[in-house]
Protein backbone atom coordinates (compact mmCIF):
# COMPACT_ATOMS: atom_id res chain seq x y z
CA UNK A 1 0.00 0.00 0.00
CA UNK A 2 1.24 3.46 -0.83
CA UNK A 3 0.27 5.22 2.36
CA UNK A 4 1.14 8.33 4.31
CA UNK A 5 2.71 8.14 7.77
CA UNK A 6 3.09 11.19 9.99
CA UNK A 7 6.09 11.19 12.34
CA UNK A 8 5.75 13.35 15.42
CA UNK A 9 7.50 13.45 18.78
CA UNK A 10 6.92 13.87 22.47
CA UNK A 11 9.19 16.93 22.42
CA UNK A 12 11.79 18.67 20.31
CA UNK A 13 15.14 16.94 19.74
CA UNK A 14 13.85 13.46 20.58
CA UNK A 15 15.29 11.99 17.40
CA UNK A 16 12.30 12.15 15.09
CA UNK A 17 14.32 13.42 12.11
CA UNK A 18 16.71 10.48 12.42
CA UNK A 19 13.79 8.07 12.72
CA UNK A 20 11.94 9.73 9.83
CA UNK A 21 15.03 9.37 7.66
CA UNK A 22 15.36 5.68 8.51
CA UNK A 23 11.66 5.05 7.87
CA UNK A 24 11.74 6.93 4.57
CA UNK A 25 14.67 4.87 3.33
CA UNK A 26 13.16 1.58 4.53
CA UNK A 27 9.86 2.28 2.74
CA UNK A 28 11.44 3.82 -0.36
CA UNK A 29 9.18 6.75 0.44
CA UNK A 30 9.11 10.45 -0.24
CA UNK A 31 9.82 12.78 2.70
CA UNK A 32 8.06 16.03 3.54
CA UNK A 33 8.63 18.54 6.32
CA UNK A 34 5.64 20.90 5.93
CA UNK A 35 7.00 23.69 8.14
CA UNK A 36 10.70 24.20 8.76
CA UNK A 37 11.42 26.64 11.59
CA UNK A 38 15.11 27.51 11.90
CA UNK A 39 17.49 27.59 8.95
CA UNK A 40 20.85 28.70 10.35
CA UNK A 41 21.95 25.11 11.00
CA UNK A 42 20.39 23.69 7.85
CA UNK A 43 17.03 22.05 7.38
CA UNK A 44 15.59 18.70 8.37
CA UNK A 45 15.26 17.98 4.66
CA UNK A 46 19.00 18.40 4.35
CA UNK A 47 19.54 16.21 7.41
CA UNK A 48 17.54 13.29 6.02
CA UNK A 49 19.47 13.48 2.75
CA UNK A 50 22.70 13.21 4.75
CA UNK A 51 21.18 10.12 6.39
CA UNK A 52 20.48 8.35 3.12
CA UNK A 53 17.22 9.74 1.71
CA UNK A 54 17.29 10.29 -2.05
CA UNK A 55 17.34 14.09 -2.63
CA UNK A 56 14.85 13.61 -5.46
CA UNK A 57 12.36 12.24 -2.92
CA UNK A 58 12.47 15.23 -0.59
CA UNK A 59 9.36 17.35 -1.17
CA UNK A 60 9.99 21.09 -0.66
CA UNK A 61 8.60 22.59 2.53
CA UNK A 62 5.40 24.60 2.41
CA UNK A 63 7.03 27.12 4.74
CA UNK A 64 10.68 27.84 5.48
CA UNK A 65 10.98 30.08 8.55
CA UNK A 66 14.24 31.58 9.75
CA UNK A 67 13.70 31.62 13.52
CA UNK A 68 14.34 28.37 15.44
CA UNK A 69 11.24 28.33 17.63
CA UNK A 70 7.62 27.20 17.56
CA UNK A 71 6.24 27.57 14.02
CA UNK A 72 3.49 29.97 15.05
CA UNK A 73 6.00 32.38 16.59
CA UNK A 74 8.63 31.89 13.90
CA UNK A 75 6.01 32.81 11.31
CA UNK A 76 5.04 35.94 13.24
CA UNK A 77 8.67 37.02 13.54
CA UNK A 78 9.20 36.42 9.82
CA UNK A 79 6.01 38.31 8.94
CA UNK A 80 4.42 35.19 7.48
CA UNK A 81 0.91 33.83 7.93
CA UNK A 82 0.70 30.04 7.89
CA UNK A 83 -2.30 29.09 5.77
CA UNK A 84 -3.57 25.56 6.56
CA UNK A 85 -4.73 25.19 2.96
CA UNK A 86 -1.07 25.17 1.91
CA UNK A 87 -0.47 22.17 4.17
CA UNK A 88 -2.48 19.70 2.12
CA UNK A 89 -0.62 16.43 1.64
CA UNK A 90 1.47 16.50 -1.56
CA UNK A 91 0.73 14.03 -4.31
CA UNK A 92 3.70 11.73 -4.82
CA UNK A 93 4.05 8.20 -6.20
CA UNK A 94 4.28 5.64 -3.43
CA UNK A 95 4.57 6.13 0.32
CA UNK A 96 5.03 9.51 2.00
CA UNK A 97 6.65 10.21 5.39
CA UNK A 98 5.62 13.55 6.90
CA UNK A 99 7.71 14.96 9.75
CA UNK A 100 6.16 17.32 12.26
CA UNK A 101 7.72 20.22 14.14
CA UNK A 102 8.51 19.79 17.82
CA UNK A 103 5.91 17.90 19.84
CA UNK A 104 2.29 16.97 19.31
CA UNK A 105 0.78 20.21 20.64
CA UNK A 106 3.28 22.62 19.13
CA UNK A 107 1.20 25.41 17.56
CA UNK A 108 1.41 25.96 13.82
CA UNK A 109 -0.78 29.02 14.28
CA UNK A 110 -2.39 30.52 17.37
CA UNK A 111 -5.50 28.48 16.58
CA UNK A 112 -4.06 25.22 15.21
CA UNK A 113 -1.67 22.70 16.76
CA UNK A 114 0.30 20.04 14.93
CA UNK A 115 -2.13 17.46 16.38
CA UNK A 116 -5.00 19.39 14.79
CA UNK A 117 -3.17 19.29 11.47
CA UNK A 118 -2.54 15.55 11.79
CA UNK A 119 -6.27 15.06 12.37
CA UNK A 120 -7.01 17.08 9.24
CA UNK A 121 -4.71 14.86 7.19
CA UNK A 122 -6.38 11.70 8.49
CA UNK A 123 -3.13 9.75 8.27
CA UNK A 124 -1.77 7.45 11.00
CA UNK A 125 0.89 8.82 13.30
CA UNK A 126 4.08 7.30 14.68
CA UNK A 127 5.06 8.88 17.99
CA UNK A 128 8.81 9.12 18.56
CA UNK A 129 9.78 9.08 22.25
CA UNK A 130 12.97 9.07 24.26
CA UNK A 131 13.63 6.22 26.65
CA UNK A 132 15.04 8.69 29.19
CA UNK A 133 13.46 9.79 32.46
CA UNK A 134 10.13 11.54 31.97
CA UNK A 135 9.17 9.66 28.84
CA UNK A 136 6.17 7.87 30.37
CA UNK A 137 4.39 11.11 31.19
CA UNK A 138 5.32 12.84 27.94
CA UNK A 139 4.37 9.85 25.83
CA UNK A 140 1.02 9.19 27.46
CA UNK A 141 0.05 12.85 27.30
CA UNK A 142 0.96 12.92 23.60
CA UNK A 143 -1.07 9.78 22.92
CA UNK A 144 -4.09 11.27 24.70
CA UNK A 145 -3.81 14.54 22.78
CA UNK A 146 -3.72 12.70 19.46
CA UNK A 147 -6.61 10.38 20.27
CA UNK A 148 -8.71 13.27 21.57
CA UNK A 149 -8.61 14.57 18.00
CA UNK A 150 -9.41 11.22 16.43
CA UNK A 151 -5.88 10.58 15.21
CA UNK A 152 -4.88 6.96 14.74
CA UNK A 153 -1.65 6.22 16.61
CA UNK A 154 0.19 3.55 14.66
CA UNK A 155 2.60 3.02 17.55
CA UNK A 156 5.57 4.36 19.46
CA UNK A 157 9.15 4.31 18.19
CA UNK A 158 11.65 4.71 21.00
CA UNK A 159 15.06 6.35 20.77
CA UNK A 160 17.89 5.65 23.19
CA UNK A 161 19.18 2.95 25.47
CA UNK A 162 16.78 0.12 26.32
CA UNK A 163 14.54 0.84 29.31
CA UNK A 164 12.23 -2.15 29.26
CA UNK A 165 9.83 -1.11 32.00
CA UNK A 166 9.23 2.39 30.64
CA UNK A 167 8.71 1.13 27.09
CA UNK A 168 6.34 -1.64 28.22
CA UNK A 169 4.44 0.70 30.55
CA UNK A 170 3.79 3.23 27.80
CA UNK A 171 2.58 0.50 25.46
CA UNK A 172 0.29 -1.05 28.09
CA UNK A 173 -1.23 2.10 29.60
CA UNK A 174 -1.39 3.92 26.28
CA UNK A 175 -2.84 0.93 24.48
CA UNK A 176 -0.34 1.34 21.65
CA UNK A 177 2.04 -0.86 19.74
CA UNK A 178 5.71 -0.71 20.65
CA UNK A 179 7.16 -0.54 17.16
CA UNK A 180 10.82 -0.79 18.14
CA UNK A 181 13.75 1.20 19.43
CA UNK A 182 16.63 2.93 17.67
CA UNK A 183 19.77 2.97 19.82
CA UNK A 184 21.96 6.04 19.96
CA UNK A 185 24.49 5.48 17.19
CA UNK A 186 28.02 6.70 17.80
CA UNK A 187 28.62 6.53 14.05
CA UNK A 188 25.48 8.03 12.53
CA UNK A 189 25.94 7.15 8.88
CA UNK A 190 23.33 6.09 6.32
CA UNK A 191 24.55 2.51 6.45
CA UNK A 192 24.61 2.30 10.24
CA UNK A 193 21.15 3.86 10.51
CA UNK A 194 19.63 1.54 7.91
CA UNK A 195 21.14 -1.48 9.65
CA UNK A 196 19.88 -0.38 13.07
CA UNK A 197 16.38 0.21 11.72
CA UNK A 198 16.31 -3.17 9.99
CA UNK A 199 17.45 -4.89 13.20
CA UNK A 200 14.97 -3.15 15.49
CA UNK A 201 11.84 -2.60 13.38
CA UNK A 202 9.57 -4.66 11.12
CA UNK A 203 8.85 -2.68 7.98
CA UNK A 204 5.54 -4.54 7.65
CA UNK A 205 4.26 -2.58 10.67
CA UNK A 206 4.39 0.56 8.53
CA UNK A 207 2.26 -0.64 5.60
CA UNK A 208 -0.78 1.64 5.67
CA UNK A 209 -3.54 2.74 3.33
CA UNK A 210 -3.22 6.00 1.46
CA UNK A 211 -5.30 9.01 2.52
CA UNK A 212 -4.21 11.35 -0.27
Amino acid sequence: MSGTIVVTGTDTDVGKTVFAAALTVALGAHYWKPVQAGLADGSDGGSVVALGVDPAKVVPEAYRLATPCSPHRAAEIDGVTIDPSRLALPTVPGPLVVEGAGGVLVPLTRARSFADQAAAWGAPVVLVARTALGTINHSLLSIEALRARGVRVLGVAFIGEAVEDSEATIAAIGGVRRLGRLPILSDLTPGALAAAFAAQFDVCDFQVEDVR
